[in-house]
């Protein structure tokens, strides 16, 4: 989601199409951090360090006697970042404080917050670094063929199976299972020591291959489409 503001026609800023700006509880929360002066960059730079804060309590599981905590601290702390990401745009056309800048501070805290996030997730209780790592460079390269696309004349792709909101999804469900399944069960059924966070890496980037190629094919036919 990209920090915005009212744009003249065909110089508007694309932002992810999302269900939950039409909400009177996102509309009311926009409107009253507005009225109270609060920038659209400031609650970038906010979700910016949800998310690190996020990525650094799903790496302390690994190293907590009462995991469970950090497992619904990270919950909330992924979900937090995402309402930034929602909120920050919404912001930025109520106040009509919106600029290009803004898309610098959307984009770029956002690709470092998805890397702590999965990382952090690659390094907690039950998990392998090494998906973690790849999980997050996929994430970033999911993203970068949305640039990519967006560079070469075809719109925006925010398609998944994996795009953001899918990854962070499936980050929060898994942290909200490990705080209530104890590791030996999530073990149980394995014959290796993976629990439920490594396999929710394993689906991310699955997830995040299949985006990738898919808004590729999507856009090489828009352009060839396009092409005279």
């Amino acid at each position: 989601m990209t920090a915005t503001s009212k744009q003249p026609t065909g110089n508007r800023i694309e932002r992810r199409p999302l269900a939950s700006r039409g909400w009177r509880l996102s509309i009311a929360l926009a409107g009253w951090l507005a009225r109270r002066g609060v920038t659209p960059n400031a609650i970038s730079q906010f979700g910016l360090g949800a998310g690190l804060l996020g990525g650094l309590s799903l790496w302390l599981t690994s190293r907590s006697s009462a995991p469970w905590f950090l497992w619904l601290l990270a919950a909330g702390l992924v979900q937090l970042r995402l309402l930034c990401n929602l909120i920050d745009g919404m912001v930025a056309i109520e106040s009509g404080k919106g600029s290009r800048l803004g898309e610098l501070y959307n984009e770029i805290p956002d690709r470092v917050s998805d890397a702590a996030t999965l990382v952090g997730l690659g390094f907690a209780a039950g998990s392998v670094p090494w998906p973690g790592f790849l999980a997050a460079i996929l994430a970033v390269f999911v993203a970068y063929v949305r640039a990519a696309v967006k560079i070469a004349g075809a719109p925006q792709d925010y398609s998944g199976p994996m795009a953001k909101p899918h990854r962070m999804f499936v980050v929060t469900v898994t942290a909200l299972a490990c705080a209530a399944v104890p590791m030996s069960l999530q073990t149980a059924w394995l014959d290796h020591d993976w629990g439920f966070p490594a396999i929710a890496l394993v689906i991310i980037i699955v997830g995040c291959f299949v985006t990738a190629v898919r808004r590729l094919v999507r856009a090489a036919r828009i352009l060839e489409a396009s092409t005279p």
